[in-house]
């Protein structure tokens, strides 16, 4: 793929994958469906159903019927081992044209919206005012559909200098953000680990 002319990051596993998604933006994204963390298929679903609009492309040895339609259902397209590497080629050339002009997602998480394209955030239809790094913070906890995100992963998002391990400048973030946000909370600790968000009430 990088002979292709491809920027590649590799994950061996889904956290890697999840890691790497939370610090970089892709074009494409191609997934072996049976890997050592779980199926990839159901992975590409859950970011589906939190507004991840990423073409994705399964490349697998699983090629029924079945497999097919479930892999159309949550991915863009569906290439089975052995596969011509011309082929895969052109179908992830193919799936990034298509994200070129892909409407940037907007994430739901129960009365509150935001869009990464206007980078607005509304809460009961009530417009909010957030610093880039709220704006960045909330749209990783959003992006995780309740799953907890790690302390680490948000700061690595939001500050592109080093932030030493001891300093509290991603709790003073949250704190001004749980204040915009408003009651009732949504954002939780999940404390040594990170943050989530939680149903409001």
């Amino acid at each position: 793929m990088r002979g292709a002319g491809f920027a590649v990051d590799v994950a061996a596993d889904l956290p890697e994958a999840d890691e790497a998604r939370f610090v970089n933006s892709y074009d494409c994204a191609v997934f072996d469906r049976m890997l050592p963390s779980g199926d990839a298929l159901r992975y590409v679903e859950g970011l589906r159903r939190s507004g991840w609009l990423v073409p994705v492309l399964f490349l697998t040895a699983r090629d029924g019927l079945a497999d097919r339609v479930d892999g159309l259902e949550w991915g863009d397209d569906y290439l089975a081992k052995p596969f011509a590497m011309g082929e895969l080629i052109m179908r992830v050339r193919s799936l990034c044209r298509r994200s070129e002009t892909a409407a940037p997602p907007v994430l739901r998480w129960h009365d509150i919206e935001l869009d990464t394209g206007s980078h607005q955030v509304r809460r009961g239809g009530t417009l909010l005012t957030l610093t880039a790094k709220e704006f960045t913070v909330l749209e990783r906890l959003m992006a995780a559909a309740g799953k907890v995100v790690p302390r680490g992963d948000l700061i690595a998002a939001g500050w592109d200098e080093v932030v030493p391990p001891t300093a509290n400048v991603l709790e003073v973030v949250v704190g001004q953000l749980r204040r915009k946000l408003g009651p009732p909370p949504v954002v939780d600790t999940v404390r040594g680990v990170g943050y989530r968000l939680i149903p409001p009430g």
